[in-house]
């Protein structure tokens, strides 16, 4: 399993438009083969700072999803929102 952690930092004023492309596909990206759990995370200090936080059975099943219409289409409508670039890491865990 890997843990996908995806700091996303918006426009103040385009915050709602994200929460409502989250809510619009959040079941739809839960459902995709592969998927184990998905969750979205705010900065306590920046609330205009979002982290998404995914579980994948493995490297194969988050690249066939970030290939898929599903992705394409929800980035095209979260990129224009941004005021910084996104930063994205696929971890592990090695221990607990």
């Amino acid at each position: 399993m890997i843990k996908r952690i995806v700091k996303l930092t918006f426009k103040e004023e385009f915050l709602p438009d994200f929460m409502a492309i989250f809510e619009e596909s959040k079941a739809r990206i839960r459902a995709f083969d592969g998927n184990l759990h998905l969750e979205l995370l705010q900065d306590a200090a920046q609330p205009n700072v979002l982290f998404t936080l995914s579980f994948w059975e493995n490297e194969a099943a988050l690249e066939r999803y970030r290939q898929s219409g599903l992705f394409r289409a929800t980035w095209a409508k979260t990129k224009v929102l941004f005021a910084d670039k996104p930063a994205a890491w696929t971890t592990v865990v090695i221990g607990d």
